[in-house]
């Protein structure tokens, strides 16, 4: 299974972007789908997971009214969609694959290779 990220680029602050994450098989209904980033010098920060099966979303307070979420079955895609960025959201991001809701990455078991999103204010 791969997992492949893109999207990211350069904005100013207070514009949206929108992330992509084709998986490269069939997700399982049981698949839920994170998204994480990882600022210079900083620690991996979980920023939401969708159900594939139901299309549930879950966002830490921190983006839960910038971010969404969503999928596209069809396509095998995830989408992060984000809104109002701030220099601070600056980062790579990743999306991810675990066998059930966590916002931990390490129950997280198939990584995609990360899409860089900068964000100058």
């Amino acid at each position: 299974v791969q997992l492949q990220a893109f999207g990211g680029g350069l904005v100013q602050a207070g514009d949206s972007l929108r992330l992509s994450c084709v998986v490269s098989t069939r997700p399982y209904s049981s698949w839920v789908m994170g998204w994480f980033r990882q600022a210079p010098g900083k620690e991996r920060e979980y920023v939401g997971a969708i159900r594939w099966s139901n299309g549930y979303t879950y966002y830490p307070d921190s983006v839960k009214d910038r971010f969404t979420i969503s999928r596209d079955r069809a396509e095998y895609t995830v989408y992060l969609q984000m809104d109002r960025l701030k220099p601070e959201d600056t980062a790579v991001y990743y999306c991810a694959v675990a066998g059930g809701l966590s916002n931990r990455g390490s129950e997280y078991f198939y990584w995609g290779q990360g899409t860089l999103v900068t964000v100058s204010s």
